[in-house]
């Protein structure tokens, strides 16, 4: 599961937490800050819900899918590196909750992506990209 954008889901709590005990204490300490209910934040990827998941529907108060799902949506492409205008204003990083959410990600990944293949992508170097933004310091 990874998301038009270059988010993975397989890596993700959300996404994760409906099997694992542990991604589970994860959205329950969540649930505790952001008084979200359980079932609300549990996702199925953007992809299985239409590009609107319940988190960005009653969290974010959202009433449209998100703009790369649209985007890829209408253009009949599997994720963002695969379009000409790659990669464009609706993958923009965004300061806000950046040590939070792994969004900042997105261009990251689907450049690796388009060099890689999304095979050998998700096995060899997704876990690390996100491993490296939550737990290193930025260097060159």
């Amino acid at each position: 599961m990874t998301a038009p954008c270059g988010l993975d889901c397989f890596n993700c709590h959300f996404y994760l937490a409906k099997d694992n005990p542990d991604s589970m204490k994860v959205l329950e300490s969540y649930n505790r800050l952001m008084g979200l209910p359980l079932e609300v934040m549990l996702c199925k990827g953007c992809r299985g819900e239409g590009g609107l998941p319940d988190t960005l529907k009653f969290g974010m108060g959202k009433t449209e899918p998100c703009g790369p799902y649209a985007c890829t949506q209408a253009k009949g492409i599997d994720f963002c590196c695969d379009c000409a205008d790659f990669p464009c204003d609706l993958l923009h990083p965004y300061a806000d909750r950046a040590s939070q959410v792994p969004h900042n990600t997105k261009v990251f990944n689907l450049c690796l992506i388009k060099k890689l293949g999304l095979e050998a992508w998700a096995q060899e170097k997704a876990g690390l990209v996100r491993e490296t933004y939550f737990t290193k310091w930025w260097t060159l």
